[in-house]
């Protein structure tokens, strides 16, 4: 008797990323690195933190004795956040940064990010999701409009399709039909982010964002 197996699934695991103000003029060269690595760079934001910000960023690390300077630290200036996906990207961007003190990375990976771009234990150059948990955290917390969840298969995926998609599909067709726009495919694409039924809202976190 032959057993029928249900078809793989494939999820790309994503992390956060981000280069510190510090060495933001090496941004180019650090995502050339992470692109050869392997990764995906799925978005990208240049912003400035403040220090409430930063303090609600690294909530985990509150009453440490080097909070202040790590707040100080990262709100001093523009820094670069990055959506990055790969398969096992969290432990591959942990592997590809080195240990979180520079100083130590330096002796016992010298070939580590941090050990060619970092300073010291505090300016240690980037920033990588230590888990899953903390990448999902972090990621809503630089990117809100982002959803973060693996993308459903298989009867998941239909239900979904029969729920939210069809629904709204064949609304704005209708409504397509009835205007006769000039250009459908312009216009339909408008009706349909105007009208999607899943929209993200976007102020979980107010960051003050710069021009890149």
């Amino acid at each position: 008797m032959e057993i029928s197996m249900p078809p793989p699934q494939i999820y790309v695991e994503k992390t956060l990323a981000i280069i510190k103000p510090d060495i933001i003029d090496k941004e180019e060269e650090i995502q050339d690195i992470i692109l050869r690595s392997g990764f995906t760079i799925v978005q990208r934001r240049k912003l400035h933190l403040s220090p409430e910000h930063c303090s609600n960023f690294y909530v985990e690390q509150y009453g440490k004795m080097f909070f202040p300077n790590l707040t100080a630290y990262m709100s001093s200036g523009p820094l670069v956040a990055m959506i990055l996906a790969r398969h096992k990207a969290i432990a591959y961007w942990k592997e590809l940064l080195g240990p979180s003190n520079s100083l130590v990375a330096k002796e016992t990976h010298p070939d580590s990010l941090r050990a060619i771009y970092g300073t010291d234990d505090l300016r240690n150059a980037l920033h990588g999701s230590n888990d899953f948990a903390a990448a999902e955290r972090e990621i809503r917390f630089m990117f809100p409009e982002v959803i973060v969840e693996p993308i459903p298969v298989g009867q998941a995926a239909k239900d979904y399709l029969n729920l939210y998609v069809t629904p709204t599909l064949l609304e704005g067709l209708t409504a397509l039909c009835k205007e006769k726009p000039a250009d459908p495919f312009i216009w339909l694409a408008d009706w349909l982010l105007k009208n999607n039924p899943n929209k993200p809202k976007l102020c979980h976190y107010p960051i003050a964002e710069k021009p890149s």
